[in-house]
């Protein structure tokens, strides 16, 4: 006959304590969270329409050519040892969804929203997958800069994006859209070194549009910008990889970047 072990009367009462501890820090560290993140939702939603303008090296003539007042916008940028056109290719074919964190978020907007499964096949690399969201090419000055737009109503829980011709994107003013433009660029600082900058901005076309798309942007920006600071670093990472393997195919000495110039900025402001 098998007899179940005694428990000590010591051991269960400690095992117990140390249960309500871990529960009362999970329930504590969840309403942290939650405080934080309604803390950001209210920003966002108070600051709309309020967006900072460019000033110094973070103006952009090409965005400005297309949306040159909006809504809300992001900016973002990294220093990077490596010359442009090796920074700019790599963040044209970043796989943003190679990153859990990136992934998560995905998932939770489409949790949230009730969208429907996205089971086709598409491109892996950044500027592909949008082309095939239906996103369209702006402008794209080669290893400089490329510029996106679309237009779409993005609180749908499937939302689509539809393409525009670059030179009727800044006129568009059909009802109940949004107009979104993000750009990539990569600005020289040495022979082998550039900042990397990206930036989004939106409006909304009419009252309706605004009211939809304010109460959306206040909910997801939090998580918008953590996807565009989440993919500074691996983009850092490859760009001055690939630097450091052309140098060595070339022969070239290839200086390994100063401490004092790796910085990330960011800036999310409706």
């Amino acid at each position: 006959m098998n007899v179940a072990p005694r428990v000590s009367p010591r051991v269960s009462a400690r095992t117990r304590r140390v249960a309500r501890t871990s529960a009362r820090l999970v329930t504590t560290g969840l309403g942290v969270a939650a405080a934080g993140y309604a803390g950001l939702v209210a920003h966002s939603w108070y600051r709309y329409g309020n967006p900072h303008p460019a000033v110094n090296d973070d103006a952009d003539a090409l965005l400005d050519r297309f949306m040159p007042t909006y809504e809300v916008v992001e900016r973002h940028r990294v220093r990077v040892g490596a010359p442009t056109e090796i920074t700019l290719t790599a963040a044209r074919e970043q796989d943003l969804l190679a990153s859990p964190i990136i992934r998560a978020i995905f998932n939770t907007r489409a949790l949230v929203l009730g969208s429907r499964l996205d089971e086709r096949a598409r491109p892996r690399p950044l500027i592909p997958q949008m082309l095939s969201l239906g996103w369209g090419v702006l402008a794209d000055v080669p290893d400089r800069e490329i510029v996106m737009g679309a237009v779409t109503r993005p609180w749908e829980p499937n939302p689509r994006f539809h393409a525009i011709d670059p030179g009727q994107f800044a006129a568009f003013n059909d009802s109940e859209y949004v107009k979104i433009i993000w750009s990539l660029r990569a600005d020289p600082t040495g022979p082998d070194e550039s900042i990397f900058r990206t930036e989004t901005r939106a409006v909304a076309t009419d009252d309706f549009a605004r009211l939809k798309f304010r109460r959306y942007w206040a909910l997801v920006s939090p998580g918008v910008a953590v996807i565009r600071k989440a993919s500074l670093g691996p983009l850092k990472a490859e760009a001055e990889r690939r630097s450091r393997q052309r140098a060595s195919e070339t022969g070239l000495t290839h200086p390994a970047p100063r401490r004092s110039s790796h910085f990330i900025f960011s800036e999310a402001e409706p």
